[in-house]
């Protein structure tokens, strides 16, 4: 194959209609809007669920559940990601992020006691299982909730 042989896929650019432009194009004059009517006018037609009057489903189907909008998302991190610091150092939220344990902490962090810990850290989390607590002050570490 050569360069001048490279060419998209069959399909893949589709140019786009141009509406209203003269009645030799197919869409001319109404632009396919049809005449007269809600649908016809600028800014016409309805809401996205709109059913014409009769209750909409969203509205006809029983809610269920609760939701708590004060709920705090927290960030899990797992006893054994913490092996990758150095031995006494002290782990937080940004040491977090920056050794690539965590994408970005939402309303906070939570450390939760799944795998072992070989090195004695100082971490500093919103919140902590037992396990994870017990796990880190029993390899020589310290447990500070913030």
């Amino acid at each position: 194959m050569k360069i001048h042989e490279l060419s998209p896929a069959v399909g893949s650019k589709q140019t786009r209609t141009r509406v209203g432009r003269g009645l030799g194009s197919g869409l001319g004059k109404t632009a396919g809007k049809g005449h007269k009517g809600q649908n016809a006018r600028s800014g016409g037609g309805t809401r996205p669920g709109f059913e014409g009057g009769q209750k909409p489903l969203y509205l006809r189907l029983p809610k269920r559940g609760f939701y708590n909008k004060f709920a705090k998302q927290l960030s899990e991190v797992n006893v054994f990601m913490l092996n990758r610091f150095d031995n006494g150092a002290v782990v937080d939220p940004v040491a977090l992020v920056e050794a690539g344990i965590l994408k970005n902490v939402l309303d906070g962090v939570r450390v939760l006691g799944n795998g072992e810990l070989e090195k004695a850290l100082t971490v500093r989390a919103h919140g902590f299982t037992k396990s994870a607590a017990q796990k880190i002050e029993a390899a020589g570490g310290k447990v500070e909730v913030i």
